[in-house]
C-alpha cells in the first residue's frame, strides 16, 4: 500500500503528472506510466530513459535493449495452483526508422521468469532467445511482437506484422499489423515503421484461457474486434513469479524504437492512458554534409603573396586530379547508389596496405570505415578493373538493379564508384569472414554442426530469394564456401554476385555447375593422388555409407538425419537433367522439415552420366578454383567482409 504522507501539494501533484502510480492492493497488482520521467525502471542494454520522459530502447549502435518493471508479478491465482490469473495490459510505441521505408527489426512485449536476458541474440531473435534456445519449452517466454523484418526462417508472414510468441519466435499465430474500424467492421492497415504512435492492449482471461490482442493508432479508440483473438492456456508457459516488459534489438540498418506509456493490471483492465500526457516523439534527425570552406585571400601586390596563391592553385588542382571521378549522363538516375571516390578514399585510408583484405580473381578488396550521419559504418570496396568500351553501361545498370536486393542472407551491395580506369564495388562488412575460412582453416576452432545446419538454411533461403521471390530471376552462378559470408550473428550470407546474371520470370536462365561442398571440389588424398569430390561421395553413397564423408573433426557431435537429409539433396541437386532437381523452395521445406525429403536409391542416380559430364568439367574446377585462391596478402586475407 502506498502512503502518501502531508506534504506540499504541488510537489504530489507534481509527481502524479509524471507517473500515475495506482497503488496494489490484496486483490491486485496495477500501475500505469504516462512518460517514464523519474520511473523506477531495471534497463540494460541500450535502453534508456531521456529527458523527456520516453523510454528509448535502443540507439543506433546495433545492439539489444530490456526494460523490466522491477517487481516480480505473482501469475498464480494462488501459491499451490498451476492456474494463471487473468492480466491486461495497454502501451503507446512508435518505431522511428533512420530510413522512411527501411526498418531494423522491431520490439515486443513480454512476461519472462527472469530480467536477465543477457545470453540472447539482437537482430531477427529481437534480444529475447538466440539460436540454441529457441523453441524449449524451458524458456517459460510469453511474448507479443511488433517485427518489421520478414524472416523466412522464422516462418514470419511479410514485414508488417503482429505476433503471438510462446517460448519461440515461430509466433503460434500472426497477422498483418491493423486494426478493424468499429463503424464499418473493414479491416484498417498500419505501418509499423511509419514514425507515428500506436496503441497496443493485450488482454488475457484466465478463465476461459483466452488472448486478445488489439493495435490502433494513438487517439483511437480500443477496436472492439480484436486483430489477433487466440485460445492460449499460460499456465504451463508463464511461471508463479514472473516479469514484464519489453525487449528490442537492431540489426544493420538504424531504427529507434520508444515507449511513451504502458499500464498494467492483474485481474483487471489496465488503467487507460492520456494521450494528451504522454512525453512527445523527436523530430527526426537530419543528415548533414560537411561542405568544404572556400578561403578567399585578397590579391596584395607582393611577390610572396603571388607565390603563395600559385601554391594553393596547385594544391588544389592535384587533389582535384586524386579524386577526379568518370561521370556520364546517363548515371544520373543511379544518383543515390553512387559513392564519390573522395568518401571511399578517406574510409579506407587511402586505400593503404594496412586496409587490405586480399587479392582475387575479381580485384582487389579494402576494409573501411565510412563516416555518415555523425556514425562509422563498416564497409568492403572492391577495386574492379575496366574500360569505357560499349558495355559498360548496361554493366553498370545490372549492378545498380542488384543493389536493390534485400534479404538478411545476401551481402547488400551498397552501391559503386567509377574512376578513370576502375569501377569500385561497394559491400557492407562482414565481421566473421568467409565460410571457406571457418571450415578450412586449422587456427580456426571447428564449426559445429549446429551452425552449419543454419548456415545452410540460410544460404537456401537466400537463393530461394534470388531465384522466386524477387522481381527478376538472379542466377548468381558461383557459389562456393568463400564466398558465403558470416556476419556478426553468425548468419550465413551469400556474396560476390561478379558471375550473376538477371533473367526475367518464366525464362530459362542458363545455369554452370556448382561449387558449393563442405570440402574443396579438388583435393588429394595421403598418397597425392587427385581426388575429385562429387566421385568421392557418389561411391560412398553407392556402398551406402553416405555418412562416412561428414567432416571427421565433428566426430558423433551432430546430427545424422540433418546430415543425410544435407548430403542426399546436395546430390539431388546434381542430376544431370534439371527436371529431376529439386527447386530452391523445395529444397528449403525439405530443410525446415515442412515437406518430407524423397527417398532415394543409389539407383536413382545415373552414375555413368553423371560422372561424364563432371570429369569434362574437372579442368574448369581446377581454373575456378585457382583464380578464388589468387594471391592473398597477409593474415585475414581470406577477402571477409562482402567479396
Amino acid at each position: 500500500m502506498v502512503i502518501i504522507r502531508p506534504i506540499s501539494s504541488f510537489l504530489v501533484l507534481t509527481v502524479f503528472h509524471c507517473i500515475k502510480l495506482v497503488a496494489p492492493s490484496a486483490s491486485e497488482n496495477q500501475f500505469a506510466f504516462e512518460g517514464f520521467a523519474g520511473a523506477n525502471l531495471s534497463l540494460d542494454g541500450a535502453a534508456a530513459v531521456t529527458p523527456s520522459g520516453l523510454l528509448k530502447l535502443t540507439n543506433d549502435k546495433h545492439i539489444k535493449g530490456h526494460a523490466f518493471y522491477p517487481t516480480p508479478v505473482s501469475f498464480h491465482l494462488t501459491p499451490n495452483s498451476s492456474a494463471t490469473a487473468s492480466f491486461s495490459a495497454t502501451f503507446v510505441f512508435a518505431i522511428v526508422s533512420e530510413h522512411a521505408e527501411l526498418s531494423d527489426h522491431g520490439l515486443a512485449f513480454l512476461v519472462a521468469p527472469s530480467k536477465n536476458l543477457s545470453a540472447t541474440t539482437g537482430a531477427q531473435h529481437l534480444g529475447l532467445m538466440n539460436i540454441s534456445d529457441n523453441g524449449k519449452a524451458s524458456n517459460h517466454v510469453f511474448a507479443v511482437e511488433l517485427d518489421t523484418v520478414l524472416s523466412p526462417e522464422l516462418h514470419d508472414i511479410d514485414s508488417n506484422h503482429v505476433g503471438i510468441d510462446v517460448n519461440s519466435l515461430q509466433f503460434i499465430q500472426s497477422h498483418t499489423a491493423g486494426y478493424y474500424d468499429d463503424s464499418t467492421g473493414a479491416f484498417m492497415n498500419l505501418t509499423l515503421i511509419s514514425r507515428k504512435a500506436m496503441q497496443v492492449w493485450v488482454d488475457y482471461n484466465g478463465q476461459a484461457m483466452v488472448l486478445n490482442v488489439t493495435l490502433a493508432p494513438l487517439g483511437v479508440s480500443k477496436p472492439k474486434k480484436p486483430l489477433l483473438p487466440t485460445g492460449l492456456d499460460l499456465s504451463r508457459v508463464v511461471e508463479d513469479i514472473a516479469y514484464i516488459g519489453f525487449s528490442s534489438a537492431t540489426g544493420l540498418s538504424i531504427a529507434y524504437h520508444y515507449v511513451l506509456g504502458w499500464s498494467f493490471s492483474l485481474n483487471g483492465a489496465a488503467p487507460a492512458l492520456n494521450p494528451s500526457k504522454l512525453p512527445v516523439l523527436p523530430k527526426l534527425e537530419q543528415r548533414h554534409h560537411r561542405s568544404e570552406i572556400l578561403v578567399v585571400v585578397l590579391p596584395i601586390a607582393t611577390a610572396a603573396l603571388v607565390i603563395g596563391l600559385l601554391l594553393v592553385g596547385f594544391m588544389i588542382v592535384k587533389r582535384w586530379f586524386r579524386h577526379a571521378e568518370l561521370r556520364e549522363d546517363w548515371e544520373v538516375e543511379f544518383g543515390p547508389q553512387r559513392f564519390s571516390y573522395k568518401d571511399l578514399f578517406d574510409a579506407t585510408q587511402g586505400f593503404g596496405s594496412k586496409r587490405l583484405l586480399g587479392i582475387g580473381g575479381f580485384g582487389i578488396v579494402y576494409r573501411g570505415v565510412l563516416s555518415v550521419s555523425n556514425s562509422n559504418s563498416e564497409i568492403v570496396v572492391k577495386r574492379v578493373s575496366h574500360d569505357s568500351r560499349q558495355g559498360v553501361k548496361e554493366f553498370i545498370a545490372e549492378v545498380v538493379n542488384m543493389g536493390r536486393l534485400r534479404h538478411k542472407n545476401l551481402v547488400q551491395l551498397l552501391g559503386y564508384c567509377r574512376r578513370k580506369g576502375e569501377l569500385l564495388l561497394v559491400y557492407e562488412y562482414m565481421s566473421n569472414g568467409s565460410l571457406d575460412k571457418h571450415l578450412h582453416d586449422k587456427n580456426n576452432p571447428v564449426l559445429d554442426w549446429n551452425l552449419r545446419f543454419h548456415i545452410i538454411k540460410g544460404i537456401a533461403s537466400g537463393l530461394l530469394y534470388l531465384h522466386e521471390e524477387w522481381e527478376q530471376v538472379v542466377v548468381h552462378r558461383n557459389i562456393k564456401a568463400n564466398n558465403v559470408l558470416l556476419n556478426n550473428e553468425m548468419n550465413g550470407c551469400l556474396g560476390d554476385f561478379g558471375l550473376a546474371r538477371l533473367y526475367d520470370h518464366g525464362t530459362n536462365p542458363r545455369t554452370t555447375h556448382i561449387v558449393a561442398c563442405g570440402r574443396r571440389p579438388l583435393e588429394h588424398d595421403l598418397q597425392d593422388n587427385q581426388v575429385v569430390l562429387l566421385d568421392w561421395v557418389l561411391e560412398n553413397w553407392n556402398r551406402g555409407q553416405i555418412l562416412d564423408v561428414v567432416d571427421p573433426r565433428l566426430s558423433s557431435e551432430y546430427v545424422a538425419e540433418e546430415a543425410n537429409l544435407v548430403l542426399k539433396l546436395g546430390l539431388l541437386c546434381l542430376q544431370p537433367l534439371p527436371s529431376a532437381r529439386p527447386s530452391m523452395r523445395q529444397v528449403l521445406q525439405y530443410l525446415n522439415g515442412t515437406v518430407l525429403a524423397p527417398e532415394m536409391l543409389p539407383t536413382d542416380l545415373d552414375y555413368d552420366t553423371l560422372m561424364f559430364l563432371q570429369n569434362e568439367r574437372v579442368e574448369s574446377y581446377a581454373m575456378l578454383e585457382a583464380s578464388s585462391l589468387a594471391t592473398t596478402v597477409g593474415p585475414g586475407s581470406d577477402l571477409s567482409g562482402g567479396r
